[in-house]
């Protein structure tokens, strides 16, 4: 598993959280449970006491993004070293699953469980993902969706650094609105230039009269 892989576990967990529409889905330890997808050895270690302490992580991680969309670095950076430091990771070189043609394991790091509880696990995996998808992309491949009211988080891994949506569904919801916008901005535009042409005709017969 690469490391880059658990940047994941911090966009899984702040979209969550719908914030504009008042919506949150972490509201059970079943969903908390959820968030650790495949490894169900973590999860199974989820409490109901989580939920709680995975919605203050969320906010913290929340506003990691919100200063990253801000474009402010030196805050997106102190954010996330708090996180870094408050829940340290133990790597390990790991070689499991992964096998060569020969059959040799392909050696990879691996970040252990942490052995607390879920939240700390959970909250140390996904604040060290994050910390190398900023560090090896910079800040601004941290975004939050522009399709309003959606702000759901995203990681941008497009090549020119082009990514504004949090997904497929929201980019084309945003380019029908813009669109749109653009069709009624072009309707009223002609509808003010006809209406002063019929302006300029009255005036111009008013004075030949």
């Amino acid at each position: 598993m690469e490391l880059a892989y658990y940047s994941d576990y911090a966009v899984r967990l702040v979209n969550t959280e719908d914030p504009a529409r008042g919506k949150d889905s972490l509201t059970s330890v079943e969903a908390v449970r959820d968030l650790f997808g495949v490894n169900q050895e973590a999860a199974r270690r989820a409490t109901d006491g989580d939920v709680t302490r995975f919605r203050s992580v969320r906010a913290r991680l929340r506003a990691v993004f919100e200063a990253a969309d801000q474009g402010d670095e030196a805050m997106a950076v102190n954010l996330l070293n708090a996180l870094l430091l408050e829940f340290p990771v133990s790597p390990q070189i790991s070689g499991h699953n992964f096998r060569d043609d020969d059959g040799r394991p392909l050696w990879h790091m691996h970040l252990a469980d942490h052995p607390s509880n879920a939240t700390a696990g959970y909250t140390a995996i996904a604040a060290m993902g994050l910390a190398f998808h900023l560090t090896e992309y910079g800040v601004d491949r941290l975004g939050l969706c522009e399709a309003s009211p959606c702000r759901n988080a995203y990681l941008d891994t497009s090549t020119n650094r082009s990514r504004r949506y949090c997904s497929d569904r929201c980019a084309t919801r945003a380019n029908v609105a813009a669109y749109r916008a653009r069709k009624r901005l072009e309707a009223d535009r002609s509808a003010k230039t006809g209406r002063t042409a019929d302006s300029a005709q009255r005036a111009t017969a008013n004075g030949e009269r």
